[in-house]
């Protein structure tokens, strides 16, 4: 069955970084797009970044340039390094994947800029 697993969540200070990754398993990982998603308390879950098959990116604008999502095929993973956070992206952070038609989504991650 797919499965997806999220990391690397936790507390960081404003301005600083965390990685963030999701390992991926049940698919054929290497063609998959892959996203990064974030719902904040009391808002909808918002598309962060995500990243297709091929490589290529899209992001959302809040993040443009402090956030930066990667894959590695060989370990069915994805990433999403993120500098310069600020407390507006305190949230959980999930990753999803769409298989035959299906969203499929992790558990989550938590993440909470704060000083």
């Amino acid at each position: 069955q797919v499965q997806l697993v999220e990391s690397g969540g936790g507390l960081v200070q404003p301005g600083g970084s965390l990685r963030l990754s999701c390992a991926a398993s049940g698919i054929i990982f290497s063609i998959s797009t892959m996203g990064w998603y974030r719902q904040a308390p009391g808002k909808q879950r918002e598309l962060v970044a995500a990243i297709t098959k091929d490589g290529s990116t899209n992001y959302a604008d809040s993040v443009k340039g402090r956030f930066t999502i990667s894959r590695d095929n060989a370990r069915k993973t994805i990433y999403l390094q993120m500098n310069s956070l600020k407390p507006e992206d305190t949230a959980v952070y999930y990753c999803k994947v769409v298989w035959f038609g299906v969203d499929y989504w992790g558990q989550g991650t938590q993440v909470a800029v704060s000083s």
